[in-house]
């Protein structure tokens, strides 16, 4: 396999991971499905996504996959945020983990998709924060509590609380002051 095969190989497989499609099963509706719901719906027999289900995909800023190729990003054409991902793919990887029994996987990419609204600074802010020793359990339930309210995080904020929650319970919080 020459060098740009495999360039071509990765990037096939990257743009699988990008989606932008609106009529997605957005994650918050995920538990509720019903028969309309299932109809836009992918399985595991359409894995990966982006030999399958071309059309589905779009990076994060709404290019579609059709419109990306090696020699674009060669040119420059191609930035870095175009190969953002989508929560909407990480929705459509969802349910590929669900049908293949992957339930695990499924809730981490939910997870994930609920995330992507979060800017990287406070992301990472938030990470140091769930460290053992490094918050107390309010401040942990004050984060749970902006995430929810600025962003949507509903899936986020529950775990957060779970967290702080078995934190107190195995002595992982820190001290009050």
């Amino acid at each position: 396999m020459d060098t740009e095969e495999l360039i071509r190989q990765v990037m096939n497989e990257v743009m699988a991971n990008l989606d932008l499609d609106k009529d997605t099963v957005a994650p918050a509706a995920a538990a509720g499905r019903g028969a309309a719901a299932d109809a836009g719906r992918v399985d595991a027999s359409q894995y990966p996504l982006g030999e399958k289900a071309p059309e589905r995909i779009r990076a994060a800023n709404g290019r579609p996959l059709s419109e990306f190729s090696f020699e674009k990003l060669k040119s420059g054409e191609l930035q870095a945020e175009d190969f953002r991902i989508a929560p909407q793919t990480l929705e459509l990887q969802a349910q590929v983990a669900e049908s293949a029994g992957r339930d695990a996987l499924a809730r981490n990419m939910r997870r994930a998709a609920e995330l992507i609204a979060v800017p990287d600074d406070e992301l990472l802010e938030v990470y140091g924060a769930l460290r053992p020793y490094r918050s107390t359990k309010a401040e942990l339930y004050a984060i749970a509590d902006k995430l929810e309210k600025d962003y949507g995080c509903t899936i986020n904020a529950a775990f957060i609380r779970e967290g702080a929650d078995v934190y107190e319970k195995r002595g992982r919080l820190k001290d009050s002051e």
